[in-house]
This record gives C-alpha cells, structure tokens and sequence, in this order.
C-alpha cells in the first residue's frame, strides 16, 4: 500500500507561484509514474501533467510553460511548480500514482487564484 500525501496549496493572486509536494510512503518513482490531476468545482478531474519512472515529463496544454513536475528521489516526493497561476487553475490538486492497473491517490490540496 502506497499512502501519498500533498501540501503546498494556498491562496494566490494572479500571476503568482505556488510548488505543490506529494510525499510518497516509499520509493516508487522508479516504477511508478506520477501524475498531478485537478478537480474545479462543480467539473470532471482532468489530467495536468505526468512524470515517468525515466524522468519523461507531460503537461496538459492548459499549463505547458506555466507548470513544472518534478522528483526528489531521496525525499521520495514528487513536486508541481506552477509559475504564472490564472484564476482558472483554481481547483483540488491530487497526486497520483499509477503503474498498470494500481492507482494510489492523495487526499488533495486547494489552490485558490483570486485577487
């Protein structure tokens, strides 16, 4: 059983920062790969970006450029820089780890962008 934990959210203004963190109860990044997934209120989760456990990083094209994913292997922790934030990325971010057909989630953590 893998338990992933996020934190790091916050309330923001437009055009600011924020890293998100996922502690991972072990070291799984060398055979999982992690997603970062966002759910707004009153809409479906959708997919913001991945990393690989050979290090490939993807981003849905709402956040290309804006957002980073990254892994700390000795921190078993897989981060979320999100540079640029719009009003528009309000929503409960959640980790997640896949591999075939396990999926391990997080509980999430709420970014809010307002002014």
């Amino acid at each position: 059983q893998v338990q992933l934990v996020e934190s790091g959210g916050g309330l923001v203004q437009p055009g600011g920062s924020l890293r998100l963190s996922c502690a991972a109860s072990g070291s799984i990044f060398s055979t999982y790969a992690m997603y970062w997934y966002r759910q707004a209120p009153g809409k479906q989760r959708e997919y913001v970006a991945t990393i690989t456990p050979g290090a490939s990083a993807n981003y849905a094209d709402s956040v290309k450029g804006r957002f980073t994913i990254s892994v700390d292997n000795d921190k078993n922790t897989v981060y979320l820089q999100m540079n640029s934030l719009k009003p528009q990325d309000t929503a409960v971010y959640y980790c997640n780890a896949h591999q075939a057909w396990i999926d391990y989630w997080g509980q999430g953590t709420q970014v809010t962008v307002s002014s």
